[in-house]
């Protein structure tokens, strides 16, 4: 089954299939085509890999380059921001999973970090991070920990954690604390599981659930996507992302909730085309795709002309993928684990 090209407005296969970027070029031929190929191991020399894997520490982590408060340095996890922005794009961009030994380096970094509880911590001091643990998860189920006892064991965690409603939040927001220094260094405060919960926390931590071939069809898996969409072109709960417009400022790969990744999850959970959230954010990206098939939309990181040109094309592949897997749920098509 090949992309089905009548779900846009205009033809997004050339475009992808002529850019200039090879990882790009060999994904939009397997999305187009689906041959018989290990895409992982077909990317696995691009010399843009190979560049990222040589400025890996021994300890498997990457070094975060600089900046940021230097009271906060002192207590928050820079380097595993900086490896969850490099693992990030080992994974989603160029499809490498644990047979990649920098990948598997970078795992066991990431699982070292992991408290007793079951979450990942230090990238807020001492507090607790489910949104971070989530999307952290989320990278190490796509590279292939997701049966890991570690890895289970994060899940357990954030089941744990979850708000009374079914979603997640931030502890110490819901707590009625923020991010200062005094409280990063202070012992983890616990959530207020009474408070309603944050989508933009919830869809981070989602995406390990949507990643996970046996979990996404859990009870808690499918409530939480219920939240999520249900959320879609909504303000937030909690301060600090919560305008409208954050569901419109992108990143690939994955950072923060947006209409994008939100989409993402939920296409994962089997969602169709035609639940009503669902269809009403499949439209947005209709009518934003230009007529020589991409999507030119904002991003939260800025760039050179080459690097906002790629990460057009990149949006613009995933975006494709998105409609691609909506389009096998609404057909009962089930490889929805083809990322």
């Amino acid at each position: 089954m090949t992309l089905d090209t009548a779900l846009f407005k205009h033809d997004p296969c050339p475009v992808l299939l002529n850019s200039r970027f090879a990882a790009i070029r060999s994904q939009a031929g397997f999305l187009n085509s689906h041959p018989d190929v290990d895409v992982a191991l077909e990317m696995a020399h691009l010399p843009e890999v190979r560049k990222i894997i040589q400025k890996q520490s021994v300890d498997g982590s990457w070094k975060y380059p600089g900046g940021g408060r230097e009271d906060h340095r002192a207590v928050e996890d820079y380097d595993q921001i900086e490896t969850f922005r490099m693992l990030g794009i080992m994974v989603q961009k160029f499809r490498q999973d644990r047979r990649n030994t920098a990948v598997a380096n970078a795992a066991e970094f990431l699982f070292s970090r992991q408290s007793e509880q079951g979450d990942l911590r230090g990238i807020y001091g001492n507090q607790y991070t489910p949104n971070y643990t989530g999307a952290l998860l989320a990278l190490l189920v796509d590279a292939g920990y997701g049966e890991d006892p570690r890895a289970l064991k994060v899940f357990d965690w954030l089941l744990q954690i979850r708000q009374s409603d079914g979603g997640w939040a931030i502890p110490m927001l819901t707590a009625g604390y923020n991010f200062e220094f005094e409280t990063l260094a202070a012992a983890p405060l616990e959530p207020d599981h009474k408070k309603p919960f944050s989508h933009m926390v919830t869809g981070m931590v989602l995406r390990a659930f949507a990643a996970h071939p046996r979990l996404r069809l859990t009870p808690e898996a499918q409530q939480a996507g219920d939240l999520l969409a249900g959320r879609l072109f909504q303000e937030d709960a909690y301060s600090g992302r919560n305008t409208v417009d954050f569901w419109l400022r992108f990143s690939f790969p994955f950072w923060f909730t947006d209409l994008l990744s939100a989409l993402d999850s939920l296409a994962l959970l089997g969602y169709p085309s035609d639940h009503p959230q669902v269809m009403a954010g499949l439209n947005w990206f209709r009518e934003q795709q230009g007529a020589d098939g991409l999507w030119r939309l904002q991003l939260l990181r800025g760039g050179g002309k080459k690097r906002l040109n790629e990460q057009n094309e990149w949006i613009s592949l995933r975006i494709c993928q998105v409609f691609d897997r909506f389009h096998k749920n609404d057909q009962g098509v089930s490889d929805a684990d083809d990322r």
